[in-house]
This record gives structure tokens, sequence and C-alpha cells, in this order.
């Protein structure tokens, strides 16, 4: 495959249509739709209707490319949506999904449309309601989850030139966008490492979104993940779609632990509240809102779920981060289980790799979106860090997801302090 691709300058590759055809019949049971839509955006070998007459003709996924009148009836790809909060432990449990080879992962790619409104004009801005960005929201999922990345350069600044861009959101967090046909120099699909933040950039150059789609089609499934959607309700459109397969995996923790996460984290953002933890007086401007929506959010999302309602019955999955940090491979299974897939040897041994690990050097816990730490220990050692009167005030205000999810309050600043003690209840969702 090498050899049917070269590099053209300025993160560009030009590959040929052999290799281009060979990629995307690679996928099984591939979406039509986002096939079609790839095959008429450019001229290519398939505008020939002698070349559906080849020896290729009974091959399901060559017809697929090819033939207008052919819609599989029953497609096999997971379309699996994490959905979480800032701070929850969304980075690690993506990862999770991540390891499996045949998964193409996206990180946050919402990230994109919150900026676009964000930096847009401030007439626009005004007249921006909540329904707009929602909707805007979900196409750009339902776009990506049938493979058209060129969607998103509506809303990636600045735009991008002939479909190449250096600046996609995190894309060192996904396997397949460092990874052949993607990149030609970067890991190895077969290989139990992750995607490096540094040397992603350097050795893959800017990111060709023409083929990221093709990578996108030639995997079995699509995983991504977004702590921008606030309500579990706002996907329904999405789990009704046919065209979709959707699973949404909701993954909720302690609002005490989110909080702390946010101030080590976001330290301008939530200056206020670091004042308050470190001086132990509340500043009279510091935004109480920061964590009580949150909490409002994680509630209603938690208690829509667990209604088993009907366009979600099969579809949800509530996961506490704590219960996974302390039990990571039985709760990766149960994760596998619910969207469908095998959870393979490899991603078995990045999670022992990524759960026992020593390095909490202090670099390394300023690092937003790190994976490698010792996941138990992690679970609640907010209780080191939090006065017992900023958590008091945290557990006034998110009684109901306290309460709903599990998770105890405390009384005493000892209680607080005491790690032999469990805040985390066991629970059956």
């Amino acid at each position: 495959m090498r050899e049917e691709c070269r590099a053209t300058g300025g993160g560009k590759m030009e590959c040929s249509w052999k290799t281009v055809l060979l990629l995307v019949c690679a996928s099984l049971g591939v979406q039509y739709t986002a096939i079609r839509t790839l095959r008429d955006s450019v001229p290519g070998p398939c505008q020939g209707a002698y070349h559906c007459q080849s020896r290729h003709h009974r091959d399901i996924r060559w017809r697929a490319l090819c033939d207008d009148g052919l819609m599989p009836n029953e497609s096999p790809r997971k379309h699996i949506l994490l959905f979480a909060t800032t701070r929850s432990g969304s980075s690690f449990t993506g990862q999770l999904l991540n390891q499996h080879p045949e998964v193409f992962y996206v990180f946050e790619p919402l990230y994109h449309v919150q900026q676009a409104f964000t930096n847009s004009s401030s007439r626009l801005r005004r007249n921006l309601d909540r329904r707009a960005l929602l909707g805007a929201y979900r196409d750009l999922l339902l776009n990506l989850y049938t493979c058209d990345l060129h969607f998103i350069e509506n809303y990636i600044r600045p735009e991008p030139q002939e479909h190449v861009t250096s600046s996609f959101f995190r894309r060192s967090s996904s396997h397949a966008l460092c990874s052949p046909p993607v990149c030609m120099d970067g890991v190895n699909a077969a290989s139990p490492d992750s995607p490096d933040e540094a040397w992603c950039p350097k050795k893959c150059g800017a990111l060709n979104l023409t083929l990221a789609s093709l990578s996108c089609l030639s995997k079995e499934h699509i995983a991504i993940k977004t702590v921008r959607v606030p309500e579990v309700g706002d996907l329904r459109t999405l789990t009704e779609d046919p065209r979709l397969d959707l699973k949404i995996i909701h993954l909720v923790r302690d609002p005490r632990a989110i909080l702390a996460s946010r101030i080590m984290a976001f330290s301008e953002q939530f200056r206020p509240w670091k004042i308050w933890n470190s001086t132990g007086r509340q500043p009279r401007y510091v935004d109480l809102s920061q964590i009580t929506s949150t909490c409002k959010d994680m509630t209603a999302s938690a208690e829509t779920g667990l209604q088993r309602l009907a366009w979600l019955r099969g579809r949800y999955l509530l996961v506490r981060y704590e219960d996974l940090a302390f039990n990571p491979k039985d709760k990766a299974g149960e994760i596998y289980r619910f969207v469908g897939l095998e959870m393979e040897s490899r991603v078995q041994a990045w999670i022992t790799k990524n759960t026992r690990s020593n390095g909490s050097s202090q670099s390394e816990w300023n690092y937003r979106y790190s994976t490698n730490r010792d996941s138990r220990a992690t679970a609640e050692s907010w209780r080191l860090r939090l006065t017992f009167d900023i958590v008091k005030t945290v557990q006034e205000l998110c009684t109901d997801a306290l309460s709903l999810l599990g998770y105890k309050k405390v009384h005493s600043a000892a209680e607080l302090r005491n790690l032999s003690h469990s805040l985390v209840e066991i629970r059956t969702f």
C-alpha cells in the first residue's frame, strides 16, 4: 500500500484508485449513504458501469460502492457514543474503545462546533439558542457516524484547504487518525501502544480528511466521545434514525470529584473556587452554577436513561467512573458486551498498563487528558484536595445527583479524609 500512495507536501497524500477502493472495500457492512456520498463527490472508476461487472461483482462490499440499487438490509456496524461531562474520566474511558483495532475513534469533535459559534459575530451569538446549537451537534454526529468527515470542515477554523487541516482537535487521541492510511509513518494497527501527543502531529503532519473518511469506512465500528451535549434526551433523534445503531454509554462521576478535577485542570476558569479552597473563605463572586448545572444535567440524563423508555431500550448504559476505576477489567468487559464487541487481548493489556501506573508525577497530574495513572487511587483522591466547607456546599447543591447515583455524603472533615471508608455505594443500575 505504501507504494500506491505518495506524499505531495503540506500533509497531503495522493493514492491510486486501486488503493482507495481496496481501503473502502475492506469494510464489512459499510453504510450505503456514506459510500455513495464519497463516491459521488469525486470522479473515479465507479462512474463507468462496466467497472461493476468485473469479477468483484459477487462481493457485496464492492457492489455497495458501485451499485445504486443495493441497500444492505442490516449493517453490523456499531455506532457508539461516550456521553459524559467534563472531568468525569471520559478520556480514560474513551481510550478503552480506541484500543479496539476495528474501532474508528474520534475525541470530542463537537469542540469545533462550539468554537465556531463562540467565535462568530456577536449578532449571531445573541440569536443563537440552545436548540440551534444542539441541532448542529446532532448533524455533525450523524455525518461522522456515516464517515463523512468532510462535514466537519464547516466548523474547523482556519478553514481546511483541499480537505487538509492542522487544526483537528485532539487528533492524537485516535489510533485511526495517527495510523495508515491516514498517516503512513504512524502507529501500526497491531501495535498495543497509543499514539503519542508529541509524535503524531510531527510524523503525520496535517490531517487529510479524505483519507480519514476512507479509514473510517474501512473500520467496522465508530466511537465518538463528547462532553458537550447537556442531556441524553437531546440525542433522541439520533437513536431513532434508521441509519444508525446507536449505543450510548453514559459516564458519570461523583460531582465532588468532578469539581476537584476542574479546579486543578482549569485553574483560571475556576479561580474563585481555587481561592476558596486554599484560603477557606468563599469569594462573593464564586459561580455556583459551574457545578449545579452539571449535577442537574447528570441527574436528568440518568433519570431518563434508567426509565427504560422505548427509544432508549437496549441503547443506554450507565457507568460510574468509580466502578470502572475500582474494577477496570470487569467494568470494561461490561461496556464491551453492551456495545456488542469482543474485548481483545490488546485491550486488556492496555487496561493493565494504564490502571497500575506509579507515574503520578506533578507534571502528569497537571496534564488535562492523561490516562496513565493508578485508577483506584485517583477515583477518591479528591477527598484529600477539597476542603470540607466546599464539599459540604457541593453536597447541598447536588443532593439529588448524589442520592440517585449512589454517592455517600460526609458530615465532618475527619470523615472526608478517612479513605478507608469508601463513599461509593454498591449499586446495580
